[in-house]
């Protein structure tokens, strides 16, 4: 059964976002690739390496350095120039405007970039985002729709402080260590220790000619079970649990993978073979081919009717069976017979192609601005 984060992270060991280990624990990427050369170098193509940057380094405001809102009475613009990106926020009054320097962009931009800044000691999401679909500005996810009352509202909301630590817990690597939110030594995106866990002791052993007690001082989420797997990625993507014990995420779960997947009917086995890294390699870039699932839906699912599966051979080759074929076993073809598969999906009646944009197809969320990949795994509707 899935659990929730916060259940998770009183558990002993490392868990993504658990934020209690020194900061001096952390060796950073190029120790990391002095070993993992390949895969450090893959990763840091991944869109989660840039799930969050300093905001003068985002992309997407140097492209739009004039970007502008209109909501009621207020006009909302972010102005980039000379490296830094200025939100203003002005009203058909005599009032001067509010303005606020951005200090990180979240998102990678494939859909969208939220901003973030700072005021009196506290940290506020930015009223607005970017969004790819529109290449222009929206109102924020989770954000109220309505009118703004002040200026203040217009810009922002303010985040309590531990929102605040779990988005850039989730967004960043080391940024809260110690269990405190520390932005100063916090490394931008998602890199390998904000997975597998601060390396120090890790390196130490692996230098010192230790593999076997090394292998133990570093997170390795392959070793875990199906539903701790999901779980693990759904520390950031939220958990099956994470979405049902919050009743305010609504219509906004459509983008939380692991609790679409978990809703799923295969997944109630569990099959140990359903798990987010099943189908995505955390290590590169997300494939947006369809056709390039299709293998990965093959190894479940027989790849046409009148297959045998090695549970039907071992009842036809039975001497007492009654299997139908039994009579007949020199008669079942080889191309039908798939012997590595004991428990099997059934076959698609349609086709062996493109099977995700059937039964995980993408659907426009209006409240998000932007396209999602369901991954609640279903039949089509007739």
């Amino acid at each position: 059964m899935s659990l929730s984060t916060a259940s998770r992270l009183q558990s002993p060991g490392w868990w993504p976002t658990k934020g209690d280990a020194a900061r001096d624990s952390f060796v950073g990427t190029a120790t990391c690739a002095k070993c993992h050369a390949a895969k450090v170098a893959s990763q840091q193509k991944h869109a989660m390496a840039r799930a969050a940057v300093p905001a003068a380094d985002a992309g997407i405001l140097r492209q739009h350095d004039h970007l502008s809102f209109r909501l009621g009475p207020y006009r909302e613009q972010i102005v980039t120039k000379a490296g830094m990106s200025l939100l203003t926020v002005t009203a058909n009054d005599s009032k001067p405007p509010l303005s606020t320097n951005l200090l990180w962009a979240f998102g990678a931009g494939h859909l969208g970039q939220t901003y973030v800044y700072e005021k009196n000691g506290g940290y506020y999401e930015s009223h607005l985002s970017f969004f790819s679909s529109t290449q222009d500005l929206n109102i924020t996810p989770g954000q109220s729709l309505a009118t703004p009352r002040t200026r203040e509202e217009a810009a922002g909301r303010r985040m309590p402080p531990a929102e605040t630590r779990a988005c850039f817990a989730c967004h960043t690597t080391a940024s809260v260590t110690n269990n405190q939110l520390d932005l100063n030594n916090a490394v931008p995106g998602v890199t390998c220790e904000a997975c597998h866990g601060p390396g120090a002791s890790h390196v130490i052993a692996m230098n010192s000619g230790q593999p076997e007690p090394g292998a133990q001082l570093i997170m390795n989420p392959s070793r875990l079970d199906p539903v701790a797997s999901v779980d693990f990625c759904g520390a950031c993507h939220r958990t099956w649990q994470d979405v049902v014990t919050n009743i305010g995420l609504g219509a906004l779960n459509l983008r939380f993978a692991p609790y679409r997947l978990e809703n799923s009917k295969c997944w109630s086995k569990p099959d140990a073979r359903l798990t987010c890294v099943a189908c995505h390699d955390p290590h590169q870039p997300l494939e947006h081919d369809p056709a390039a699932y299709d293998s990965k839906c093959l190894q479940c699912h027989l790849n046409q009717p009148g297959t045998k599966t090695a549970a039907d051979l071992k009842d036809l080759n039975h001497p007492d069976s009654d299997h139908p074929d039994s009579d007949h076993r020199d008669t079942v073809h080889p191309d039908l017979v798939h012997p590595d598969l004991d428990h099997p999906g059934v076959a698609c009646p349609v086709s062996t192609k493109t099977c995700t944009t059937c039964h995980m197809p993408k659907i426009e969320s209006s409240l998000q601005h932007s396209t999602f990949t369901d991954h609640w795994i279903s039949k089509p509707a007739k």
